[in-house]
């Protein structure tokens, strides 16, 4: 994450403050602070000139023109701004999983969770499709994961909601965790992102597309960032579905301390610097053989670490 803002706009009787709540071809759609309209826009030249871009979340001064469209003068300073998805002022990011087609994947959500903390945003997790996991013939086995999964995470300081967008299963709570935020939807391709907001947000009517059964995994839906406006307050940033990230923006010493159960127990390492790995006197080390830190955590921390250093090697 990192703090920016840009130049100061244009003086103009006629500028107007909005938000961005789309960015596609070239165009910028702003939402007007206090009409509702939103309004297609270019950006001004001088953000080329500065090597700036606009992002979507972004907080603007912009101008009506001539053509019946509008144009961005002026960012206003970003309170976040995270690289993937491309998104302004975010301030928590909704991180969807599914329980079945796609299976849990409590690594892939580990590393959601890494680079989630190195962006400073809160996290909630939120694990769908629960009416198609009543239906399995592994429910049993299912719904053990269900319950450890919650109880691992919300024991580490997660909030962890369980929903059905088909049965509106948890959906009034979430929509009250949801609200006042400018949010993130995040997560693997085909764990029901679309299918959610479209829950969420009556009329949305969001493009969705049924998981294949051979390939285990759903097509992308979403080819671009959007905001959409919650009926009870605040923005939703649905984006396009991705099931890899990596560790270029993080050092090999930034790892440890976006585990947050790590954070604090580092300081009682006996060497500064602790990888958590061999030294002598780790108190996440020792913590790990007390039975304090969940074993599939600790191994997904491993697994990144070698996985920063092979790319290291790499590049």
């Amino acid at each position: 994450m990192k703090k920016s803002g840009s130049g100061a706009a244009r003086s103009n009787a006629a500028e107007r403050h909005g938000i961005i709540v789309k960015a596609l071809s070239g165009y910028y759609y702003v939402r007007d602070d206090e009409r509702e309209v939103t309004l297609q826009c270019r950006a001004r030249g001088i953000f080329k000139k500065r090597g700036e871009s606009p992002l979507v979340g972004d907080r603007v001064i912009y101008e009506e023109t001539e053509n019946g469209e509008g144009a961005v003068n002026g960012i206003l300073p970003r309170s976040s701004s995270l690289i993937r998805p491309p998104v302004a002022n975010a301030d928590q990011a909704v991180l969807v999983f599914s329980v079945i087609r796609p299976e849990l994947n409590l690594q892939l959500l580990d590393k959601f969770l890494v680079h989630i903390e190195h962006a400073g945003m809160d996290a909630l997790i939120v694990l769908t499709k629960l009416d198609a996991a009543e239906r399995s013939e592994d429910a049993g086995r299912i719904g053990r994961d269900i319950d450890d999964a919650v109880a691992l995470y919300e024991g580490i300081g997660y909030r962890v909601l369980a929903v059905s967008a088909r049965q509106g299963t948890g959906l009034e709570e979430l929509r009250g965790l949801l609200a006042d935020h400018v949010n993130v939807f995040a997560g693997q391709s085909g764990v029901g992102k679309s299918s959610l907001l479209n829950a969420l947000v009556p009329g949305l009517k969001m493009e969705t597309n049924d998981i294949s059964e051979k390939l285990g995994r759903g097509k992308h839906t979403t080819r671009h960032v959007e905001l959409v406006e919650l009926p009870d307050g605040g923005f939703v940033a649905d984006t396009p579905g991705f099931s890899q990230l990596d560790f270029q923006e993080l050092g090999i010493d930034e790892i440890g301390s976006c585990f947050r159960e790590f954070r604090e127990l580092a300081q009682g390492c006996k060497f500064r610097g602790c990888t958590h790995i061999h030294e002598p006197g780790c108190a996440v080390l020792s913590e790990l053989e007390a039975g304090g830190i969940a074993e599939t955590r600790y191994r997904h921390y491993k697994e990144f670490m070698n996985e920063w250093k092979e790319k290291a090697r790499r590049y």
